[in-house]
């Protein structure tokens, strides 16, 4: 990024390298805070156009407008209100909505700070630390002594708030074995290290993804719209994989949650080896593509996400690195399953590792929360291994192993407990939590959880089209493989499906798109789960049914802790209605 600032509709990005503010009088002088304020004039006249009036009165155009409040900001850092000479001063309590309404829109920008680095050395990286929170303390200082010389008074209250930026981004670069067709990536700088100021809210332009991840004939390389330095690249570690993902600076809010939900890899893991996947996100190509292909001479899958006002959604972002882990973990041999999985450690001792598989809204999530709620007082403590995407494999023995992908969980704000999001509020990413589909990304699990081979004492289908309660066994393969093919459920409208729709293995990121491929893998894994007498079966969460089925999820839940209390199966047929 070769600017001191960039500002793109609600995005603003410092950065540091080329400018650092250290006081007041540099701030009002910035070139930044010029286009600040003409970005401010604009949101006044379109929703005060009362207060832009008077603040436009006097002067001919914005231009004008602009020079003579940062004359008056930097009369007002030296002088009191009354030597000073300015119409606005007459009226103190319009200049302090001025000031107020100023330093809320400020703060309702999307606002990020760059920092590049050549080493990684300690001093460099509490400089980097140490550059924003000096940052945040000039913004707030500096809105704290004008308001407090225009009330002529000094505060009661004072409330500290993320005055600065959002988060902020060291960024090297590095050098990979990198393919001659991929050279237009190589002067593109990595996410060394994150600093994220939470609770994080981003308001992308979108709230629900409606496109779906098709095949291309073509590398999307070909297309890649490289700009003028405004890409960067986080190096996620995703499952066993290692992810290149390239974002936009249009979409650093995207690349900043990437922190909560996937590991980053550093510098070294990210140059020891090619990168199994890589992801363009914000590609200004001009169309709305979400689609990825299979460079089979270098071994390497890509995808691509276009830049467009619908695919503005952390959702994308996530789910096309999802899809592309589950091409290359199809291609390894490992059957992917877009569910959830919890070990549950209950005070006497007992483990049980409990998986759930099923799409969109069909309760899995739900289902484990409402277990944490009804065992309280059984449970000590439990394990997340994965939230919305794992893989089944057989390890040398044999046996069938689970591992997950990501280190946190993008959820529904209205799929949790009303006390889990206020728990973990001072840990979480939200996203548009004032409208519908509002999502939050919290962490889960520690990286070395994600990674490791978990035993499967359970393997169940989230139903949530069925009007019956609690749970039900599969006796064989041929009775339980049609269920979990088919993936039926009812959507509930956080996908472009509504109603009754069916699914290939409820998994529409990778599995529906090689379905010949995973299915040779699902004969395999579920033969193997019956030859290893794993219970498999269906759970019954109701969330499809009218008032989710008088609230059927607790049934669920009840059938589900009688199976972890007892691990017996006739005691599970007896949860039935």
């Amino acid at each position: 990024m070769k600017e001191a600032y960039y500002f793109h509709d609600d995005t603003v990005i410092i950065n540091f390298s080329k400018k650092y503010i250290v006081n007041a009088t540099e701030l009002v002088s910035s070139d930044g805070f010029r286009d600040f304020l003409s970005l401010y004039l604009r949101d006044l006249k379109k929703h005060h156009s009362d207060l832009y009036d008077w603040v436009m009165s006097g002067y001919e155009t914005e231009e004008d407008c602009k020079e003579g409040l940062i004359l008056l900001l930097k009369l007002l850092q030296s002088l009191e209100p009354g030597a000073i000479e300015d119409p606005m001063i007459k009226d103190r309590s319009r200049l302090l909505n001025v000031i107020e309404e100023g330093y809320d829109f400020w703060r309702r920008l999307q606002r990020f700070s760059y920092l590049f680095t050549s080493h990684e050395e300690g001093f460099q990286l509490q400089n980097f630390i140490e550059a924003d929170h000096r940052f945040r303390d000039v913004i707030m200082n500096f809105y704290r002594a004008i308001e407090e010389k225009v009330m002529g008074t000094t505060n009661l209250v004072y409330r500290q708030l993320q005055a600065g930026t959002n988060a902020s981004f060291l960024l090297q670069y590095y050098k990979w074995d990198m393919p001659e067709e991929y050279e237009q990536l190589e002067q593109i700088p990595f996410v060394n290290r994150i600093m994220i100021r939470t609770p994080l809210i981003i308001h992308p332009k979108s709230s629900k993804r409606t496109n779906t991840f098709t095949e291309c004939d073509h590398n999307p390389l070909e297309n890649f719209a490289k700009g003028n330095e405004e890409w960067i690249c986080y190096p996620a570690k995703i499952g066993s994989l290692l992810i290149y993902a390239y974002f936009h600076r249009n979409y650093s809010s995207s690349c900043a949650a990437m922190a909560n939900l996937f590991a980053m890899a550093t510098r070294e893991e990210a140059m020891s080896r090619r990168p199994d996947a890589i992801m363009l996100f914000g590609n200004a190509d001009g169309t709305k593509d979400t689609v990825f292909y299979h460079d089979e001479k270098n071994e390497i899958w890509i995808g691509k996400v276009s830049a467009a006002p619908e695919i503005d959604y952390f959702g994308y972002t996530k789910k096309m690195l999802l899809t592309l882990h589950n091409l290359a973990m199809i291609q390894k041999g490992w059957l992917p399953i877009h569910g959830a999985m919890v070990n549950i450690y209950l005070k006497d001792g007992t483990k049980k590792g409990l998986m759930f598989m099923g799409d969109s809204g069909a309760g899995k999530s739900e289902t484990i929360e409402a277990l944490s709620i009804l065992a309280s007082d059984l449970i000590d403590h439990q394990e997340t291994v994965f939230d919305d995407m794992g893989s089944l494999h057989l390890d040398e023995n044999g046996e069938i192993r689970a591992q997950g992908t990501e280190i946190g969980a993008f959820v529904r704000l209205d799929d949790l407990d009303k006390g889990t999001a206020y728990r973990d509020m001072d840990r979480s990413i939200f996203f548009n939590p004032e409208k519908a589909n509002a999502r939050v990304v919290l962490p889960a699990a520690p990286y070395s959880v994600v990674i490791a081979d978990h035993k499967i004492d359970c393997f169940l289908y989230a139903n949530n089209y069925t009007d019956r309660r609690g749970m039900h066994l599969f006796t064989d393969k041929e009775e339980a493989k049609p269920v979990f093919v088919e993936g039926k459920r009812f959507a509930l409208g956080t996908t472009q499906e509504k109603g009754l729709s069916t699914t290939f293995f409820a998994n529409p990121f990778g599995p529906m798109q090689k379905q010949k491929e995973c299915g040779a893998l699902i004969d395999r894994i579920f033969e193997e789960l019956f030859e290893q007498k794993i219970p498999v079966g269906e759970i019954y969460t109701c969330l499809g049914l009218p008032n989710k089925g008088d609230h059927g999820i607790n049934q669920a839940a009840e059938a589900l802790l009688e199976f972890v209390k007892t691990g017996k199966a006739s005691e599970i047929e007896k949860q039935q209605l």
